[in-house]
């Protein structure tokens, strides 16, 4: 008897899989998956395809020729590393950036007292990047102490936080030794020099295993450091542990659990990354690299209150990372504080002569920028636009028991997700209050109107395509989580995209950055919630985004739904606000946020662990 997946690879391989629906072709064909023209015209009525009668020998005969074709480019087993020959580039016609570099210009120093070096170690964990660079400076703490300091954390709060896939102690603890020896020397590398930090494990790091997150990768070895590995080792920082990410970059569900939130361990962290958002909040790095793709850094920034930069499209390599959309993914860090981000961007940014996306665009930090002189719009229907009640599901006549409970459960989900979110617009309210208190004049902004929803199946498709052999193969059933919108159904429905669709949505992208790049004429800066539509928009048009915590909820929060498994809020946990700059303008992205965040201090607070 024929299974499933065995036709989902006679479809594929005629061609159909991407231009039909072979769920139609499977109810009709025998058992030797024999297909015949009356199937393949009822396959395209379905699929709104006309072929005309005289056409369908003709089609049966091209497909059956491509077969060798299709099975040649199977047998060169494509590994996830090799990028498509087509580049997306985000920059239109008659755009400007800054491409020369100067030299950095950060804060002024932290004081170094006797308050600020605590005899016990543990109390800087919370410490800015900025704060520990100063004490490693000054040599009034070792970055063997702080490498030790972290790598203890990181295993006393593993057990209830899950944020760890691999400890790197022998690496950290030589690095650190080398980075003590030469700040001793006279030999300062800058502020990131003797800094423990951690590495979401979608990043290859040489002698350690890379899991992407993902059942059936568990002891997977990448004979390499990436690029941002490399220029971080450049910088002096000490790399301390792989951290956990969804399986294959999606949510906070990765082989060996959930990873957790540290402000409420019974939610999960939110992803997919998980663990760099996780110990980040935790005090058990001074900061991590995540990625984003579709929000991979904004989600968890804000479940785990950290400050989440998600770069401009094309800024950061991506060598030695996993791709999962190859016109999509950015590599950005999440820390305790803006600055902090503005220090680790300026060591991992720029073209490497390998990821061929990256443009050579200048990040200048300047501390120092006025951003009172900056241009700022609001997306101003964002902010006022309410929650609308949803309608519950209907009951059916022939509901079973089971069926009303799930109906129940998602009628009960949907009015907690609502008051939800009516709870937290007084956050973003007091935002923009805060903002005019700060002498800002909000300029009112929009996104413009597309289909982006429409857009959004590009990553699926490309994704599918980055794992196609783990589909053709029947090894996704090895992924921890199955269900309808996980990667294994995900990757299957892609291949159901019509390849001229894929181009089409392509095209209708290109509409959306121009729309996109107008909304952004004569501002530098534009405030937006960070639960609306501009994170699907900016994802697909290639802008950065500066997460930063705006908040925490009050006793008077609504409640999760108890024993929810993806539950999130509740009192106490953090809310965030988004910046989102122009294509390469992250020095002035980064500048202002940085005045929003010292003029209201949230991301000093921390979690009891």
């Amino acid at each position: 008897m024929l299974d499933r997946r065995k036709f989902l690879a006679v479809c594929s391989a005629y061609g159909y899989g991407a231009t039909l629906l072979p769920g139609v072709l499977w109810a009709l064909a025998d058992e030797k998956g024999k297909i015949t023209k009356q199937m393949i015209e009822e396959a395209a009525r379905i699929a709104d395809v006309p072929i005309p009668e005289d056409s369908r020998d003709v089609i049966l005969t091209k497909l059956n020729s491509a077969v060798k074709n299709y099975e040649a480019i199977h047998d060169l087993h494509l590994p996830n590393s090799v990028a498509p020959a087509l580049i997306f580039d985000p920059v239109l016609r008659g755009a400007k950036f800054e491409t020369e570099r100067r030299p950095m210009r950060m804060s002024a120093s932290p004081a170094v007292t006797s308050s600020t070096v605590p005899k016990d170690i543990d109390q800087v964990a919370f410490y800015t990047v900025r704060q520990l660079a100063e004490l490693v400076r000054t040599k009034k703490v070792s970055s063997r102490a702080l490498t030790d300091m972290y790598l203890d954390r990181l295993k006393r709060y593993d057990a209830k936080l899950k944020f760890v896939i691999t400890l790197t102690e022998d690496r950290a603890r030589s690095k650190a030794t080398e980075a003590d020896r030469e700040i001793a020397a006279g030999q300062y590398r800058g502020p990131l020099h003797g800094l423990p930090w951690g590495a979401k494990d979608l990043i290859a790091v040489k002698g350690y295993r890379t899991t992407w997150g993902a059942g059936g990768f568990e002891t997977q070895t990448i004979d390499e450091d990436a690029t941002v590995v490399q220029r971080l080792d450049a910088a002096g920082a000490v790399l301390v542990a792989k951290l956990t990410l969804g399986a294959l970059a999606q949510g906070d569900k990765w082989f060996g659990g959930m990873t957790r939130n540290p402000w409420n361990a019974e939610h999960g962290s939110s992803g997919s990354s998980a663990g760099s958002a996780s110990a980040t909040a935790a005090g058990c790095v001074a900061f991590a690299i995540g990625s984003e793709t579709l929000g991979s850094i904004s989600s968890p920034a804000t479940r785990c209150g950290v400050t989440g930069l998600r770069p401009s499209f094309g800024l950061v390599p991506r060598t030695g990372a996993m791709a999962l959309s190859w016109s999509m993914d950015k590599l950005g860090p999440l820390c305790r504080a803006v600055e902090d981000c503005a220090l680790v961007l300026h060591a991992i940014y720029g073209p490497d002569s390998y990821d061929r996306s990256v443009k050579s665009a200048a990040f200048n930090w300047d501390a120092t920028l006025d951003w009172r002189k900056l241009h700022v719009g609001y997306l101003k229907s964002d902010f006022e636009r309410k929650p609308q009640p949803l309608e519950p599901p209907k009951q059916t006549e022939t509901e079973t028991a089971e069926e009303k409970k799930q109906r129940e459960e998602r009628a009960k989900r949907a009015e907690m997700f609502r008051a939800m979110q009516e709870y937290d617009r007084r956050f973003n309210d007091a935002a923009l209050e805060q903002l005019r208190n700060m002498g800002v004049r909000l300029i009112p902004a929009e996104i413009p109107k597309f289909p982006y929803d429409a857009m959004v199946p590009l990553l699926s498709a490309e994704a599918a395509a980055a794992f196609d052999e783990l589909t053709r193969s029947g090894r996704d059933a090895l992924l921890t989580e199955q269900g309808p919108g996980d990667w294994p159904n995900t990757f299957r429905a892609a291949r159901l995209i019509p390849a001229v669709e894929y181009i089409q949505a392509n095209r209708a992208r290109t509409l959306a950055m121009e729309g996109v790049a107008r909304a952004f004429e004569g501002l530098d800066v534009i405030v937006a919630p960070t639960n609306s539509q501009q994170l699907s928009v900016t994802n697909l048009t290639g802008q950065p985004a500066i997460i930063v915590p705006n908040g925490f909820r009050g006793d008077d929060a609504p409640l999760p739904i108890q024993g929810d498994r993806n539950a999130s809020g509740g009192p106490g946990t953090p809310v965030s606000l988004t910046f989102l700059g122009n294509l390469y303008g992250e020095a002035k992205l980064l500048a202002f946020a940085r005045a929003y965040q010292d003029a209201t201090s949230f991301h000093l607070k921390r979690p009891r662990l």
